[in-house]
């Protein structure tokens, strides 16, 4: 990646380059991969549309990580934490007959329009994942349920080394290191900590809960969370 693209070009590339990530999982796992699947080209278009309308740019940004996409979250729109409807109807980008929409998407879109509305949370922040790759258990009828990362130890150190070169790439886009906010205040937070214990990409971690676990478990405190989530990007 050249260091004159700009903020946004780096992640178009750097997905570029995702697309080509393999694995051989344990038995009853696969790999989800947005970037390589049945809509790739669609949604390589998604992407590019997307960076370039909001990332067209070098300023510095702050990194909000979640744990690994889910099955019809990014890996179907290409786009952390945004789902087709809303990237329709908020960005503009028109995504025609295919529609998810997430719990975890509406709590963060409350979030962004709260800071502000996407212009502005845009040029702040650039979300992503600690394993940038969707991971799927397969169970006995075949069905393919949402997995993540450190949810088996084997997947977990198979991919290990991969999801610190992410990091360290993505850090090169010019992140600010200076804090990183991590979406699930639990295994995420525990691995994310451990690993930045020994390499150092970020000064400090600011947890968060996770906005499904919010929406699902305890939505009548979303007011409540919602300023947590505030307070600290404000910070």
């Amino acid at each position: 990646m050249k260091n004159n693209n700009t903020f946004g070009e780096k992640i178009i590339e750097f997905d570029k380059e995702s697309s080509k990530v393999s694995f051989d999982l344990p038995s009853g796992f696969k790999l989800i991969n947005p970037f390589n699947g049945d809509n790739k080209e669609r949604i390589n278009d998604i992407v590019c549309r997307f960076y370039n309308k909001f990332y067209n740019d070098n300023k510095k940004r702050r990194l909000i990580i979640g744990s690994s996409p889910a099955r019809r979250g990014t890996a179907v729109t290409g786009i952390p934490y945004e789902d087709a409807a809303h990237l329709q109807n908020i960005t503009g980008i028109h995504i025609d007959d295919f529609y998810v929409n997430k719990a975890s998407s509406n709590f963060l879109y409350d979030v962004i329009e709260e800071y502000g509305g996407c212009e502005k949370f845009y040029s702040n922040f650039y979300m992503n994942f600690v394993c940038p790759i969707g991971i799927v258990r397969v169970n006995s009828k075949g069905n393919e349920l949402n997995c993540n990362y450190y949810e088996s130890k084997k997947v977990c150190e198979l991919l290990y080394s991969f999801m610190l070169e992410s990091l360290q790439k993505q850090i090169e886009f010019g992140l600010d290191t200076s804090v990183v906010y991590c979406i699930g205040s639990g295994a995420n937070y525990k691995f994310l900590s451990e690993l930045n214990e020994k390499y150092r990409l970020f000064d400090e971690i600011v947890p968060l809960e996770h906005p499904r676990f919010i929406m699902q478990y305890d939505s009548r405190n979303k007011e409540v969370y919602m300023k947590k989530y505030l307070d600290a990007l404000n910070k």
